[in-house]
């Protein structure tokens, strides 16, 4: 489908709840470009989740925003300045919150947090090899 020439885009944001929708657009504009537009609802639940810790957890809402398209891959990164790595537990599903991650572990097909000089970056992306042949 569409080869874009764009490999990656990358932004600088704040991650603040009024935020997120332009940003959930941007990630399905450019899924649409690079041919993958059937990603776009999980991606844009995976990179709300990202964000919304950022707010939530990293002290700052400012990080950056990475999405790169692979030969095999999408890969979504979110970096912010914590060094606190995420964790995935079985939520309390009549809790209020805590659900993020374990989503987000369910969804994508592959997830990771790696710490970094100024903080961490909390990645995920879908495989689309195997969609390809799935479908």
């Amino acid at each position: 489908m569409a080869e874009a020439g764009i490999k990656q885009y990358r932004q600088e944001l704040a991650a603040v709840p009024k935020a997120l929708a332009g940003i959930r657009r941007i990630v399905a504009a450019y899924l649409r470009l690079w041919g993958r537009a059937e990603l776009t609802a999980p991606a844009a639940l995976c990179t709300t989740e990202l964000l919304s810790n950022v707010a939530k957890h990293a002290g700052s809402p400012d990080c950056v925003l990475t999405l790169q398209r692979r030969s095999d891959a999408v890969r979504v990164t979110v970096s912010d300045t914590s060094r606190a790595l995420p964790v995935v537990t079985e939520p309390d599903w009549c809790g209020q919150s805590g659900r993020g991650m374990f989503l987000l572990a369910k969804t994508a097909d592959a997830w990771g947090a790696n710490p970094t000089e100024d903080g961490k970056d909390v990645w995920f992306e879908f495989r689309t090899t195997s969609r390809e042949s799935a479908a």
